[in-house]
């Protein structure tokens, strides 16, 4: 299991102080695990375009391997090459590439979707950049199918993508289904289970409905009889999740991604549970 790789990933703080506190005490947390890299979320139309550069931009600085998320379904083409440019000279060897939220006023050149931006990216800056994809072993909601869903995922390979990083899930049989279908298609590249943390109820119903991801029934049930109980919810969801991931790393999947939440007890915690600490 030690030899597993695990990723991390932040959302750009708002402000200088949250900055600092990321970097001076989540990210140290962190650091004790030897991720392979810290990633930055992009928020919907380029809203966090500015705080995910700067602290990609710290986090680089700082020493470590961050790896920003790019979305420009709603830029201008100038915007997302200037942003390509500016992250090749500081030094940035990986993007995760994503068609990310949709917003109301779209600029002037839309990116429908993922391979768009693929085929950009690299028409740019060539082979510079490692590409990152997201996958979705329980479809993804806007998808007509889950066949539809999967043969998307093949053209983001086909066109440039080395590896990918999965929508959040809670049944490792989704995973291992999504595997074999992706076998069967001639997909090789190495696919990471995207790992929520359980720590609170309400935002994780918010959160899944948002994007598509099934809580299975009985977890629903014991995630609301545990609801009003912090610290038993918390204990539960560590327990969880790191059966979850012992499956995980049963059927073969090569490591993880963790979706933090800016938040390092957690993960922390199933990290030391699957001995991934060093």
């Amino acid at each position: 299991m030690q030899d597993s790789r695990i990723s991390i990933e932040f959302f750009p703080p708002r402000d200088r102080e949250g900055q600092a506190r990321l970097l001076n005490n989540v990210v140290s947390r962190f650091d004790q695990l030897r991720p392979e890299f810290f990633s930055v979320t992009y928020g919907a139309g380029g809203s966090t375009r500015d705080g995910t550069r700067q602290t990609v931009s710290s986090l680089h600085k700082a020493g470590f391997t961050a790896v920003p998320h790019l979305s420009m379904g709603t830029d201008d083409r100038s915007i997302l090459l200037a942003l390509l440019d500016e992250y090749q000279a500081m030094g940035i060897k990986s993007i995760v590439a994503i068609r990310g939220d949709q917003t109301s006023g779209l600029g002037s050149y839309r990116f429908n979707n993922a391979q768009a931006l693929i085929n950009i990216i690299r028409a740019h800056a060539g082979d510079h950049f490692d590409l990152i994809v997201a996958a979705y072993p329980e479809v993804h909601p806007d998808a007509e199918s889950a066949a539809s869903d999967l043969h998307f995922f093949k053209s983001k390979v086909d066109a440039g993508a080395s590896r990918a990083i999965t929508q959040y899930f809670y049944n490792a049989d989704a995973y291992e289904n999504f595997m074999d279908r992706c076998q069967q298609k001639g997909i090789s590249i190495p696919v990471y289970p995207g790992i929520m943390p359980i720590t609170n109820f309400h935002s994780l119903v918010r959160f899944s409905e948002r994007c598509g991801a099934d809580i299975p029934r009985w977890l629903m049930k014991r995630l609301m009889e545990l609801s009003d109980d912090s610290e038993a919810l918390n204990q539960f969801g560590i327990e969880y999740v790191t059966g979850l991931c012992e499956r995980l790393l049963k059927i073969g999947a090569p490591g993880f991604h963790f979706f933090t939440l800016n938040r390092w007890g957690a993960t922390t915690r199933i990290c030391a549970e699957l001995n991934l600490a060093p």
